[in-house]
This record gives structure tokens, C-alpha cells and sequence, in this order.
């Protein structure tokens, strides 16, 4: 990001091994998991920081990181006339034979990367959430403040705040006075006890405090090495941390409804509903905003075609798709085949899946590759699903890449 602004340089966190996506992850990383259709994670990410001008990003990978490999260096190809680059960078062992102990960690081992660049901000980045955002506003924040480091933040109920790091502002609105990484029962906002301000895991440093935070965790014997539970504790005890409220965060092309979303999907619960916010007529998260596009891997497929008497309604039906049955309330990736007669309701199909004649799919994931037999039914009988296949807490039915349906 130059252009008369800062040099930034995008470091993107896409290690994580997404344990609560399973069977999803079970072939790959969790950013690459396939998301709205024709989208992976981490293309949520990526777009916001290219969008922003951030044009060097660096995608950190370590578990199962092959599809996510080939989808950045076949998809994310930037000028090499201007020096800009989006590139996977794997474990490089640069500190001794060991993987990443942490996402602290992480940078810690590829600082060669912040070294090569001399940026004067380095964005820190998540590679699982979907989200609009335009990073520019956060980063010119952290430049005015003089902070060591700025979080994103978001309300969440305080209800939920086990499942994030919680960030507790000063009298000031900005300046973190703690941070508490999954806490059980925290103190709510002053102006909003029943909520918190969760961290977004998107972070902007300045660079030699980076440096000089990633050294000093590393001399740490009890740190766990995480920008979370270590990095941003550590620069809070020392007055370094400030707050950026995601709420006020606009970008082109934003309606009133769509404004400030933001979702960790990472169970499938997260996934399966963050997926019935796209296909309302009034979308929670709009993924046709021209302004402020998400980019991806454009497949050279045929147009969906519907033939048969096969129709589909408040769905998105991506390219390649075959229509001979019912589709409602769903999304199908590209390449999906509803055979004459088959059924599928609530559900999130990926790419290639094969629904047989008659065949009846209920509130269901179903990975690439799976083909469901004439007849088959998933999401009719609950007690046979939970037995055969992996149902989340909500419910929802997960059937993992090429899982053979009885």
C-alpha cells in the first residue's frame, strides 16, 4: 500500500489445521474450504487487502496445505512489473527442525519475509472469517494513535465470549486495558453490559514493535506463542495496544444490512448458517457488491441449465449445474447434479456432487465428490444420520470429500 500511503506488507494466517470444520478439513486446510458456492476462506481475506491497495501478502501454511497452495499461485496472481506478489510461504524450519508452535510463532520463523520488505506497518491477518472490510481505515488509525499495535473488534453477546479473545477497552474507547483470551464470564461493555468487543484476529503492527514483541515471546519458556494468548497480552501490560471498533468500517457499495458482518465459521454450525445468510432477497452478507468484490478462481464451465421439470428458489446454483429435481433453500458449487425427482432442502452441496433420481437431502454439507444413490435419503431420519455420518451440534449432517452415502 504506497500510493502516497505507508508501505504495508499483508502477512495472512492460513496454518490452522480446523479440527471443528471435520470431515471438511479432513483433506485440506480449513481456509481452503470452499465457501458461497465458488469461493474459498481465504479469498474473504485476500480480496479485503488487494481491494486496500495491500498488494504484497504473504499467506502463511503449514497443515494440509496443498489445495490451499495450488488456489493462491493458480488464482491470486498480482503484476510482477510493479513488485507486487500474493504468495504461500510453507514452514520453513528456519529457527531449527520444528513446525510452527504457534501463530506467533509463525512470523517469528518467516521474519526474513518483514526484513526482505522494511514496511512501516506489517497487517496481521486471519484466513477464515467472512467479512467485508477495508483495512486502510484501521491501518490510518494505528498511524494517528502511535500504537505499538491496533486489534479489530467487533460486539458479540456476552454470552458467547468463550469462543474469542475479548478485548476490554479504556475510558478512551481505544486504548486496551485488557485482554482475555476465551474467557468464561468477563466484564461486559460500560456502555453495553450484556456485550464485549471479541478480537476479529486481524491486527496491524508497527514493525519494529513486531520485531521486538515475536523476540521477546520467544525467549519466553511459558509463552504459548500465539498473537492472540501471547502477542497482544504482552503488548497490552505495556500500554502498546489499541482498539479498532469494526462498526466503523465502510466499504463501497455496503447496504444498512450487510454493513459491520463478520463470522468465524469455524464449526460447522458457524458454516452451515453463515451460508443461510446469502441466499435471503435481502442477504445478511451480499456477495454481488461490484464495489467491493471477492475475488476467486473463475471456472470455464457451461451456464447452469434446468431441464426436466427441475427448478430451484431461493438458492444459488453455481456454474456447470445440472437441475432435474427440487433446490431450495440451498447453495451448490459448481459441477452439482440434481437427478429428476430428488429433493435437496437446506443444504450446501460442493463441487461434483451427484444427487440420484428421487434421492431426499436435508440440512446438509456434502464435500466434493460425494454421490448420493436413487433414493438415498440424508436429514429424514435422524437417529440413522448420527450413525452413519457426522451431525453437529445444531443438527446439521456433514458427509466429507468422496464419503460413500449407503
Amino acid at each position: 500500500m504506497r500510493r502516497g500511503g505507508p508501505s504495508v506488507l499483508g502477512i495472512v494466517l492460513a496454518g490452522g489445521e480446523g479440527k471443528r470444520l471435520m470431515p471438511l478439513t479432513a483433506d485440506r486446510a480449513k481456509p481452503a474450504v470452499t465457501f458461497g458456492g465458488t469461493y474459498r476462506l481465504v479469498d474473504f481475506v485476500l480480496s479485503n487487502l488487494v481491494n486496500a491497495d495491500i498488494l504484497r501478502i504473504c499467506v502463511l501454511t503449514q497443515y494440509k496445505s496443498h489445495s490451499l497452495d495450488r488456489h493462491i499461485t493458480t488464482t491470486w496472481r498480482m503484476s510482477s512489473l510493479l513488485g507486487n506478489y500474493v504468495t504461500p510461504v510453507p514452514a520453513q524450519q528456519r529457527l531449527g527442525p520444528r513446525w510452527y508452535l504457534g501463530s506467533a510463532d509463525a512470523i517469528l520463523q518467516s521474519l526474513n519475509l518483514v526484513h526482505d520488505e522494511q514496511p512501516e506497518y506489517v497487517a496481521v491477518f486471519g484466513a477464515d472469517h467472512v467479512y467485508r472490510m477495508d483495512p486502510r481505515q484501521m491501518i490510518a488509525q494505528h498511524a494517528e494513535s502511535g500504537a505499538g499495535v491496533t486489534v479489530a473488534g467487533i460486539r458479540v453477546p456476552r454470552a458467547e465470549s468463550s469462543a474469542f479473545g475479548v478485548i476490554s477497552p479504556g475510558s478512551d474507547g481505544q486504548m486496551v486495558e485488557r485482554f482475555l483470551e476465551k474467557p468464561s464470564d468477563p466484564p461486559g461493555l460500560p456502555d453495553d453490559p450484556e456485550c464485549v468487543f471479541a478480537s476479529m484476529g486481524n491486527y496491524v503492527f508497527t514493525t519494529k514493535v513486531l520485531i521486538e514483541a515475536l523476540q521477546r515471546d520467544a525467549e519466553d519458556e511459558d509463552s504459548v506463542h500465539d498473537m492472540g494468548g501471547s502477542i497482544l497480552p504482552q503488548l497490552t501490560e505495556r500500554g502498546e495496544a489499541e482498539l479498532y471498533d469494526f462498526s466503523a468500517n465502510h466499504v463501497p457499495g455496503e447496504t444498512s444490512r450487510d454493513q459491520g458482518y463478520w463470522r468465524d465459521v469455524g464449526t460447522l454450525d458457524a458454516y452451515y448458517d453463515a451460508h443461510m445468510d446469502l441466499i435471503a432477497e435481502r442477504p445478511a452478507f451480499n456477495l454481488y457488491n461490484r464495489s467491493w468484490p471477492i475475488y476467486t478462481h473463475s471456472y470455464q464451465l457451461s451456464p447452469a441449465r434446468f431441464n426436466a421439470g427441475g427448478i430451484a428458489g431461493e438458492s444459488i446454483i453455481s456454474a456447470g449445474c445440472l437441475i432435474r429435481g427440487q433446490v431450495t433453500r440451498s447453495v451448490l458449487s459448481p459441477g452439482v447434479r440434481v437427478d429428476p425427482g430428488a429433493v435437496v432442502q437446506g443444504s450446501v452441496l460442493h463441487d461434483n456432487v451427484r444427487i440420484g433420481r428421487g434421492a431426499v437431502v436435508r440440512g446438509a454439507i456434502l464435500d466434493k465428490n460425494v454421490e448420493v444413490p436413487p433414493g438415498a435419503t440424508i436429514g429424514v431420519n435422524p437417529e440413522r444420520d448420527a450413525e452413519l455420518y457426522t451431525v453437529s451440534p445444531g443438527g446439521v449432517i456433514a458427509l466429507g470429500k468422496g464419503q460413500i452415502v449407503s
